[in-house]
């Protein structure tokens, strides 16, 4: 038989492990977009890691969504400091993950299109040198159909030879970053499509200076929308009045251009597809 002093030990023990559970679990932050993918999402993206839902993280998406394929995003964390990485995702998209920008002299913003399948929360997660995530989003209303949209570049018979064509411009700014956008010529294809055309999108871009620095660089998923335009802040090094853009797509096609900071457009180098 158990002695009573084993039975309250016994008693002691669950009651503690009871407490602690709910003790971590009160601890746990509450999603604010009560979202039924978020467990998942922050599996995926950030695991066991700390994280914290940081309204210094601005997520900006529109009221009204006009075309599901091209939804304008802004994502800006400068009130942050020491960011190292910036994840983009759409809770509830078939692909979820959008985009990840590193800005290794960059500001922590990036503006770009997404395709939206459905309504969905869109979040950004930032993180800073202390290993913790800032998650930051906003709930975007949108009738869908982006993801599985066949992109608009397939209807023209030569679009394969304008892949990797960029357009940009770059402006400097009183605070020494330098703004710059520019446009990409691609399909963005999330292989989702009903037509059975595979995945084919750019996975990879960096932005550097003319003496070869690294300002930012940034991994491109199937949500991106087709031919992305993208803005950024990067720091250019002082005497430099070119910004150089590298690309490469998932079907090994390789590409460059400059982007010149004197407000006029960039000029173009064609890209250098693999065989």
């Amino acid at each position: 038989m158990i002695g009573r002093s084993n039975l309250l030990t016994l008693a002691t023990l669950v009651l503690g492990f009871f407490l602690s559970a709910a003790v971590v679990q009160a601890a746990e932050p509450v999603d604010p977009l009560n979202s039924p993918m978020w467990e998942e999402m922050r599996g995926q993206f950030f695991g066991l890691a700390r994280y914290k839902f940081d309204s210094r993280v601005k997520v900006s998406v529109p009221s009204v969504v006009e075309n599901q394929a091209q939804v304008p995003i802004t994502v800006d964390a400068r009130q942050l400091q020491d960011v190292r990485k910036i994840v983009v995702f759409a809770d509830l998209n078939p692909v979820q993950h959008a985009l990840t920008l590193t800005p290794h002299e960059a500001a922590p913003y990036v503006s770009f299109r997404l395709k939206v399948e459905q309504a969905t929360p869109v979040r950004a997660a930032v993180l800073t040198g202390d290993g913790v995530w800032h998650v930051g989003g906003e709930f975007l209303e949108a009738a869908g159909g982006g993801c599985s949209s066949p992109a608009m570049a397939r209807n023209k018979s030569d679009w394969s030879l304008t892949v990797g064509n960029t357009r940009g411009r770059a402006w400097r700014q009183p605070d020494g970053m330098s703004r710059v956008r520019m446009t990409i010529k691609h399909p963005m294809d999330t292989g989702l499509t009903r037509d059975n055309i595979p995945a084919f999108y750019i996975e990879q871009l960096r932005v550097r200076s003319t003496g070869g620095k690294v300002l930012a660089t940034i991994e491109m998923r199937e949500p991106v929308s087709e031919d992305p335009t993208l803005t950024m802040m990067v720091r250019m090094p002082l005497g430099e009045k070119l910004i150089g853009v590298d690309g490469r797509d998932i079907g090994g096609n390789l590409f460059s251009s400059k982007i010149d900071m004197t407000w006029r457009e960039s000029s173009l180098n064609a890209p250098n597809r693999a065989e």
